[in-house]
């Protein structure tokens, strides 16, 4: 754990120091150490939240800078580094394993080496292509120059969640909004982001099984909440902003609906947007809180209490409502012991949030809807934001950095601690009791 927590802090601080620079700003001048590491954490924890527009403010070399930390956040720093054990055909030992596990999100050692190199060569498969087609149809519209740079940014990042986007050129601070209807684009980002936020178990279980029936009770339980997220999220979305004129009101109808499905699936930690956060109603602001708490799946590149996570608290309410002693899914048990640690993790992550805003809300002025947004999607990595990012108090600063760090290594390290705890510690039990429920 202590190696997890201080190696992704020493990326971080080397990060900010690089973004701190002369030679990272398109001024020439040293930029604040705070917001470098801002941006630092923001990148290295794949959020998306940031004080400057990516493509005017920062040069060639800081958004190179940025688009290295989204790799190796995203993928894991052991993850990475094994790459060069692989290469150099060293033996990999048991403590390197551990690391690669807990950088995945894996539950299990068996395989990890195997699996590594999966995810590696995959990886560099989807993000590849991802850039290939992005390249393709930006350069129809820039000097190919740009838009290889533009692919390959865009293709990392959003398969990395990141949300990190390089088109200030054509709209400053605006994301994708200036590609609301275009449809390469956005079912290519849509498709990087699922593919990234599903996980690299599922992905290998998927693709050694081939039929959704052999899969895993994990495998099917986060293909089929994701989909219900994604279809489901966007349905209520598109309801809820058909007619509202400053986000999909003046679009034709294809393009509201594809604007939908985006905004839902991005919500799930990529951080990216095709219209505008500040002018959502109230309602789709919750709608997309909910959507970003969630996240992604477990060993993904992607943020958030988790899909499963999720699914285990839902099937235990529903079992309780049932009356039913025992949690299960296709025809399978799910543990109370995995209840409790479903419950722990979300209960601790959504106390972090709502505690967090309230401070945003009270020593910036802010309205505490758009405050719970910004520290929902910073715990959850996710990135999206109302606007209020850049106006925030140093304070304020500081506490999403927090928020961002500990969205991805501090749950990371709280699983692990589920993973590796000892039952055998736990010597004596006290006599049982009843409390009333409800």
């Amino acid at each position: 754990m202590q190696m997890i927590v201080l190696t992704f802090m020493a990326i971080i601080l080397l990060g900010g120091l690089l973004l701190s620079l002369p030679i990272s700003s398109r001024s020439g001048q040293w930029t604040s150490y705070l917001s470098s590491v801002f941006t630092a954490t923001s990148a290295t924890c794949v959020t998306g939240l940031t004080l400057f527009d990516t493509y005017t403010y920062w040069t060639g070399f800081g958004q190179a800078v940025i688009l290295i930390l989204i790799q190796v956040g995203g993928l894991g720093f052991m993850t990475i580094a094994s790459l060069f054990f692989l290469l150099a055909n060293r033996r990999i030992g048991l403590r390197q394993r551990v690391l690669m596990a807990q950088s995945l999100g894996i539950d299990q050692l068996s395989g990890i080496v195997k699996l590594v190199h999966h995810v590696l060569v995959r990886t560099a498969i989807v993000e590849g292509m991802g850039a290939l087609i992005l390249t393709i149809r930006f350069s129809l519209l820039v000097p190919f120059d740009r838009a290889l740079w533009w692919g390959v940014f865009h293709s990392v990042s959003a398969f990395c969640n990141a949300g990190f986007d390089v088109v200030g050129a054509v709209d400053v601070g605006g994301s994708l909004i200036p590609f609301v209807g275009d449809w390469v684009v956005n079912f290519t980002i849509i498709a990087l982001i699922t593919v990234g936020g599903l996980g690299f178990f599922v992905w290998e279980d998927v693709l050694s099984k081939r039929s959704f029936r052999k899969t895993t009770v994990y495998t099917k339980m986060v293909l089929i909440i994701s989909a219900i997220l994604a279809l489901g999220g966007g349905a209520v979305i598109a309801l809820l902003e058909w007619n509202n004129p400053a986000t999909l009101g003046n679009l034709p109808a294809a393009e509201k609906c594809l604007a939908a499905l985006f905004q839902s699936v991005t919500s799930r930690t990529a951080g990216f947007y095709s219209i505008p956060q500040g002018t959502l109603r109230d309602a789709t602001k919750t709608i997309t809180d909910v959507l970003m708490f969630i996240g992604g799946s477990s060993g993904s590149t992607a943020g958030g209490v988790k899909t499963a996570t999720m699914g285990v608290l839902v099937l235990a309410v529903i079992a309780a409502a049932r009356g039913r002693s025992r949690v299960t899914v296709f025809r399978r048990t799910i543990s109370a012991q995995q209840v409790s640690d479903a419950v722990a993790v979300t209960s601790m992550v959504f106390g972090l949030a709502l505690s967090a805003s309230l401070v945003l809300s009270a020593t910036n002025g802010l309205p505490m809807i758009d405050c719970l947004f910004e520290t929902i999607s910073a715990i959850a990595t996710v990135g999206l934001s109302t606007g209020i990012t850049p106006l925030l108090n140093e304070i304020s600063q500081i506490l999403l950095i927090i928020l961002m760090y500990f969205g991805r290594v501090g749950v990371m390290t709280v699983s692990l601690g589920f993973l590796f705890s000892n039952a055998a510690e736990e010597r004596y039990k006290y006599a049982d009791t009843k409390v009333m429920i409800g």
